[in-house]
């Protein structure tokens, strides 16, 4: 951040606070923004202001390792109406191109109101005079107009981590022109993906065709009611320096190798480590896997995959199913292929501490990434981090924001079966010299471009606009 605006304060909001409590008490919180941001924070005195994650927690404010962290106390009700309800049963399937059905409910989304009002007042009593406001995420997107009608002195950015839809899906949301008026009171609007930023802007257009105007000379800025707003993309990434440390270390290269060694001594490990949402196509490339071996392109004994597939939103009735789904296929897959004893296909689900997710980085020879639509998807980095041998093959979704940086991946449409198929193929048959060629692009473009990076990027762009109220 350049100029007398490296001076001001920083206050992050997001839903959560970047900790987690154990039996010592508080904890950072693992991942790479919470590493990011937290120093940034340390170093200009700021503060996050976030929930604690447990439902009627009455936490005052505390600090850790040198950050003030000013909970927002959720109830129970809450919890279930804005935040298992709206946020990840209205926008999350809406904004990922509408795979599931939105529940859209009057209920719900006042609460989401009231639970935005609440984060407005804390961040603005927490915000020292001239500070910069940064809020994360679709959970909080009324936060931004709220924030600004509390304060004019503060530069307010705010970034969208899950992909933004297209009009004619935004369209169906009841409350659309309160969630794009909320985000237009942000100085600076980021998004993944060029794409994504440029459906906020022909939404907003759609929207409030009487009240914006665009100038697109240098960059998007959406003019609205007497303020600018700059609209871009701005791709996180991860922090690269740890997982490459992380793989260098020598037991868990040791580890790597005990792996293959128990799982046969295969030829090809394919890999794929997701949350177990169903967005993210691991059925998709299970199916694709199955069809492979029914039809003798794959041979078991030559060929095996590992899938982890973290716990999310056990509660909710469409993870629920996913995972009754994806269990009914490993048993299908090792019911028709596997042998006593080796299995073909090895399901993990559960939460892996890194240490042994780099472990599996470092085994798989295949990496699996196809989701049916992403923001980002950081697996794809942290894979591709972890190849220190700069040996590997990285099959990666086109609908996966890390597809836009990462295009020397083979890159697929996982709708299409055939297409699916034929991509795992590529990677499996792929000469060394190109495996080698093309990992060491794309290691240069994640070390080019690592979580601190997409920080200084991000602050820099904001410090850089003029709050003209």
């Amino acid at each position: 951040m350049a100029g007398s605006e490296s001076a001001r304060p920083l206050v992050v909001a997001a839903n959560r606070l970047p900790v987690m409590r154990t039996e010592d008490g508080w904890a950072p919180s693992p991942g790479g923004l919470v590493r990011a941001l937290m120093p940034l924070l340390r170093a200009s005195g700021g503060t996050w202001v976030g929930w604690t994650g447990v439902p009627d927690d009455a936490t005052d404010e505390f600090t850790l390792d040198g950050v003030r962290l000013r909970p927002v106390d959720l109830s129970s009700e809450e919890v279930d109406e804005y935040y298992e309800g709206f946020a990840n049963d209205s926008l999350w399937p809406l904004y990922h191109d509408a795979l599931r059905r939105s529940t859209f409910d009057s209920t719900q989304w006042e609460s989401y109101v009231g639970v935005n009002e609440r984060f407005a007042d804390a961040l603005a009593d927490a915000a020292p005079d001239g500070a910069i406001i940064w809020i994360h995420d679709y959970h909080l997107q009324l936060v931004p107009q709220m924030v600004r009608e509390r304060r004019d002195d503060v530069l307010i950015g705010y970034f969208l981590h899950i992909p933004f839809p297209p009009w004619e899906l935004f369209a169906r949301l009841p409350w659309r022109e309160d969630i794009v008026r909320g985000l237009l009171g942000a100085d600076l609007l980021g998004f993944q993906r060029r794409i994504g930023a440029s459906n906020f802007v022909t939404v907003a257009r759609e929207l409030l065709r009487e009240d914006v105007t665009v100038d697109e000379a240098d960059a998007q800025v959406v003019h609205h009611r007497g303020r600018s707003t700059e609209v871009g993309a701005f791709p996180i990434s991860i922090d690269n320096d740890e997982f490459r440390m992380l793989a260098a270390e020598r037991e868990v290269r040791r580890r790597a190798s005990s792996l293959r060694t128990r799982l046969g001594d295969p030829g090809v490990i394919l890999l794929g480590v997701d949350r177990l949402d169903y967005t993210k196509g691991i059925g998709l490339r299970m199916r694709a896997f199955l069809s492979l071996l029914d039809d003798g392109t794959i041979d078991p004994q030559h060929c095996v995959m590992v899938q982890v597939a973290t716990p999310t939103r056990e509660a909710v009735e469409h993870y629920q199913n996913e995972r009754h789904e994806i269990e009914r296929l490993v048993g299908e897959i090792n019911g028709r292929h596997g042998r006593l004893g080796f299995p073909v296909l090895h399901y993990l689900y559960r939460n892996l501490p890194l240490e042994e997710l780099v472990m599996l980085y470092l085994a798989g020879d295949v990496m699996l990434v196809t989701p049916m639509r992403d923001g980002m998807n950081l697996v794809a980095k942290e894979y591709v981090a972890s190849r220190r041998d700069d040996d590997g093959v990285l099959v990666l979704s086109e609908f996966a924001g890390a597809a836009d940086e990462l295009t020397d991946a083979v890159l697929v449409n996982p709708h299409d079966d055939n297409a699916l198929r034929a991509a795992i193929m590529t990677a499996i048959d792929m000469p060394l010299h190109e495996r080698q060629e093309r990992m060491t692009t794309l290691r240069d473009i994640v070390r080019r471009s690592d979580i601190n990076s997409w920080a200084e990027r991000f602050l820099g762009a904001l410090a850089g606009r003029t709050d003209d109220g």
